[in-house]
């Protein structure tokens, strides 16, 4: 087994989920590039060792996939079995380096002060992925690049929802100062894990921000390209579903360990997925 297969399986995640239906060439593809991302973002999230430490490691990862890129001998053993794909699909260096600029952003940022900051977090550490994604998939429609931005930035909201009480007991807060202010909602609640109504009308708030992403995801998909995105509309439907169900349990993320949906729900959205493809359904019925 590769080591891109070893990291993804280990990691169990959603994404890597979306990849079973994919073709094998492009699910091939799709393993390495989570690796890498997944590499990357491990190293930033080592809180045990020194920043100085990580940020060091980040700039090797960021000269090895430039290396890559370029089309030179790569240092890692992920990026060398991302190679192949990167020169197949022509995956761009300033969508890595955009990547591993994101993950810096948690060496140093711990708090965000307002929305428009953290769109740019956002962007870097999710839209950037799905825009390398939408290479390996195939797509006619230019605008389907707008999508994958719109998707990821649904994405990652959500999971900013979910991972709150996770995140905080790291010392790390995303909800933007200017939302926890609007709400009277101080850290040292978020961090005591103190729930309230004021602390329950901030998640909606939230959670309303992540569904105007998905709304404006499905908005923007081009109808040419539903098929060849399959994948992309399966992450959408899992995370659109956790959503929900953390809407309808109002809001249970100050726990340390975060929510997730069951084994069950995700293998019937993925038959389900699988279902709309094969009748030419739109895969996913998110943003509604």
């Amino acid at each position: 087994m590769h080591t891109s297969e070893q990291i993804t399986r280990k990691s169990a995640s959603n994404l890597a989920l979306a990849f079973i239906l994919l073709p094998e060439a492009k699910r091939q593809a799709m393993t390495a590039l989570y690796a890498f991302c997944r590499e990357v973002d491990d190293i930033a999230d080592e809180d045990s060792s020194p920043v100085a430490r990580r940020r060091e490691e980040l700039g090797r990862w960021r000269e090895d996939i430039r290396r890559t890129c370029s089309g030179g001998e790569s240092e890692f053993g992920v990026n060398r079995e991302l190679a192949p794909f990167v020169a197949k699909y022509r995956l761009p260096f300033n969508l890595f380096d955009e990547l591993i600029r994101g993950v810096e952003m948690d060496l140093d940022q711990l708090t965000y002060p307002d929305s428009a900051t953290l769109e740019a977090y956002c962007y870097r550490v999710a839209s950037v992925v799905g825009l390398l994604s939408i290479e390996i998939f195939g797509y006619q429609d230019p605008r389907c690049r707008d999508y994958a931005i719109a998707l990821g930035q649904a994405l990652q909201h959500t999971n900013i929802l979910r991972d709150i009480g996770n995140d905080a007991g790291r010392g790390r807060i995303y909800i933007p100062q200017s939302e926890l202010e609007q709400h009277g909602v101080a850290v040292a609640e978020i961090t005591a894990g103190k729930d309230s109504e004021r602390f329950q009308a901030l998640c909606r708030t939230l959670a309303g921000n992540a569904r105007g992403y998905f709304r404006k995801a499905r908005e923007l998909l081009p109808e040419v390209d539903r098929k060849s995105m399959i994948a992309a509309e399966l992450m959408g439907a899992v995370y659109w579903r956790l959503l929900c169900e953390l809407e309808a349990r109002k809001f249970p993320v100050l726990q340390e360990k975060p929510f997730k949906l069951s084994k069950g729900r995700k293998v019937a959205l993925v038959l389900l997925a699988a279902a709309r493809v094969k009748w030419r359904f739109p895969v996913a019925q998110y943003g509604v």
